[in-house]
């Protein structure tokens, strides 16, 4: 057996998603037609209370394509400082988009608002306009941080004052929505547009929604084909997509309930060092102190036990629906040896 702790990216398609797949009703998406993909949209635009919704192969896609819609090159965007907008998307803000990064640090991923006013221009003959601030929710390299709805609403409410759009990285927005009790319709609230993968915690095996006014999607399908998001029969990857957001959001606490227990048993092992305060959902980072990164990951791998180093001694672990306390148990056993 495997004990994968890599990233919830890693999940395999249940078999109710394979047979889903295996009979779905398909057409073309590229024109708009494609039945299954058409359902996965109207459902995910509902449960975040936005009007529309535009099925893409990636997170990443989504984001970069929300950022072209938004803007107009030499635009500037404010995002937080380890944003994955900012940090772990190859750059295509810049490269594709051509805007300017405004990175602004945060108290474990949210902003704060007066600052973001304080950086907010209109434009004019020397500095760019500001268009965009993005937001992440929860927010990854925080740990999977679950962001208060009340800075959130800061945020926007600045945004807004000046004319400023909101989007939302979502990525794991399901993970906020059963670590907060509260409905995503107010997490996103606060967010002209949204993005959210159905293929992390959820379980699906590709794909996420861009979600928003009906208008701004009918833009943004521009922007999907020239990135060459424009897929044909997509039912088939919609299929599985639509039991990950119908079956998959439900059971997210659990994967909440390991990682915490995680965190708080590897709090008593030395050399390493663990917060389990601030463990608010399936994400865990923690340093090994005196024992090098690459070498539990190496140890690991002979007890079929895959992780994931972010330094030379910071490793995170993310739980998900093919780990369970079996697999906390083999983890934290392996840790402790080590330790020894």
């Amino acid at each position: 057996m495997v004990h994968d702790f890599r990233s919830d990216t890693v999940t395999r398609p249940s078999p109710a998603m394979r047979r889903a797949m295996a009979e779905a009703v398909v057409d073309d998406d590229v024109l708009g037609h494609d039945p299954t993909t058409l359902e996965l949209e109207r459902e995910g635009a509902a449960l975040l209370g936005k009007e529309s919704a535009l099925f893409m192969p990636s997170g990443v896609m989504c984001n970069l394509v929300a950022i072209c819609t938004h803007t107009r090159p030499g635009d500037e965007v404010i995002t937080e400082e380890w944003a994955h907008t900012s940090r772990f998307e190859t750059g295509g803000a810049g490269a594709v988009a051509h805007v300017l990064l405004r990175t602004l640090r945060s108290k474990r991923g949210l902003m704060d608002a007066d600052e973001i006013g304080r950086w907010i221009s209109g434009g004019n003959e020397h500095t760019p306009k500001t268009a965009l601030v993005c937001v992440e929710q929860t927010h990854n390299f925080h740990g999977g941080a679950l962001l208060p709805i009340d800075g959130l609403r800061a945020i926007a409410d600045v945004a807004r004052s000046r004319g400023v759009a909101v989007h939302m990285d979502g990525a794991r927005i399901w993970n906020a929505v059963a670590a907060s009790g509260v409905d995503a319709k107010e997490h996103t609230a606060h967010a002209d547009t949204v993005s959210f993968c159905l293929s992390k915690g959820l379980g699906a095996p590709v794909g996420s929604l861009l979600c928003g006014p009906a208008e701004f999607l009918e833009r943004a399908r521009f922007w999907r084909k020239r990135l060459g998001g424009g897929m044909r029969q997509s039912g088939i990857l919609a299929a599985a997509g639509l039991i990950a957001l119908r079956e998959g959001r439900h059971r997210l606490a659990d994967d909440h309930r390991l990682a915490k227990r995680f965190a708080t048993s590897l709090a008593d092992i030395g050399p390493y060092v663990v917060d389990p305060d601030v463990v608010d959902t399936n994400i865990v980072f923690f340093d090994t102190g005196t024992i090098e990164a690459a070498r539990i990951v190496e140890a690991a791998q002979a007890r079929n036990v895959l992780l994931y180093a972010v330094g030379p001694r910071r490793m995170r672990i993310v739980t998900h629906h093919d780990v369970g306390d079996e697999s906390v148990d083999v983890l934290l056993e392996l840790l402790t040896a080590l330790a020894r």
